[in-house]
């Protein structure tokens, strides 16, 4: 896997931690909309151990529109200081729209991280033309920043598999590499909890495609809901899934909390006997 200048060994669990460029987000509550409190997370994180670096300027929940232009005004002058500050973390920016896509590409944008499933058909051209790797996602179809409402499915893994295969594969034929391509099943996207619980416990079955898996678990409300947990008290339940997630084969950990995932991932890595314990830290596998 080589996500910007990078190169990852397949016993590499990275960890991708979440900077929000909105005064809305749901688990933070805008707590890095101010500039210098983003900028400060991201010496944090990084200082922590995180592999990667997600920026957003859209929320995914309904509300107030963010036009194109709002957007790349959150978040293009920021990718650049960060790309300015930390020349080599690999950078993702969380957009559906190419043309947002664009600019934060061209600002030093690593990844793109299509959560809404190729909505717009134009992303995989864009990472493609900037040499910058691709998220392929499943929202069941729903458009951005839509709630599912009495979703069904005959079986939720197969139409994961089956719209997320597609994604990469079309990704490829428009000439994305394939070695920064990944795939999520985008838990809450589009499915209820059961959806959701199930994703995760036939999770081995996307690992099994070859394509790296990447999961966004952290504080869900699959999580809250299995819990009867509120926003601030889904950090146990987010870790367990975390886990399960990594033993079944996961490589990419979208996450609030670094340090702790960290520490999941690498006890993971210990007891799958793929590091010696006194060596199961970032970097060495």
């Amino acid at each position: 896997m080589n996500l910007g200048k990078r190169s990852f060994g397949p016993l590499q669990r990275l960890v991708m931690a979440i900077v929000n460029r909105t005064p809305d987000s749901f688990y933070d509550q805008g707590a890095t909309w101010d500039e210098a409190a983003a900028m400060e997370r991201v010496h944090a994180v990084v200082a922590q151990g995180a592999d990667i670096v997600d920026i957003g300027g859209v929320p995914a929940a309904p509300g107030a529109e963010v036009t194109i232009a709002e957007e790349i005004r959150r978040t293009v002058p920021f990718v650049a200081a960060v790309r300015a500050a930390h020349p080599d973390v690999v950078i993702s920016v969380d957009t559906w729209r190419h043309e947002v896509a664009r600019e934060l590409c061209a600002a030093g944008a690593d990844l793109v991280n299509d959560t809404w499933g190729g909505w717009d058909e134009r992303l995989p051209e864009v990472a493609a033309s900037h040499g910058a790797g691709l998220v392929c996602s499943h929202a069941g179809g729903l458009p951005p920043r839509t709630r599912p409402y009495r979703v069904e499915y005959g079986d939720v893994m197969a139409d994961v598999l089956k719209r997320t295969l597609a994604l990469a594969d079309r990704a490829v034929a428009l000439g994305v590499d394939p070695a920064r391509v990944l795939i999520d099943p985008a838990h809450d996207f589009g499915k209820n909890t059961w959806h959701s619980l199930e994703i995760t416990r036939r999770l081995g079955e996307m690992v099994a495609t070859g394509w790296p898996v990447l999961v966004s678990v952290s504080h869900k409300d699959f999580i809250g809901e299995t819990l009867n947990a509120g926003r601030e008290d889904r950090l146990t339940g987010t870790l367990a899934t975390t886990a399960v997630c990594a033993w079944l084969g996961a490589r990419v950990f979208r996450v609030h909390q670094v340090t702790q995932t960290r520490e999941v991932l690498d006890m993971v890595s210990a007891i799958r006997g793929e590091l010696p314990p006194a060596r199961a830290v970032r970097g060495l596998a």
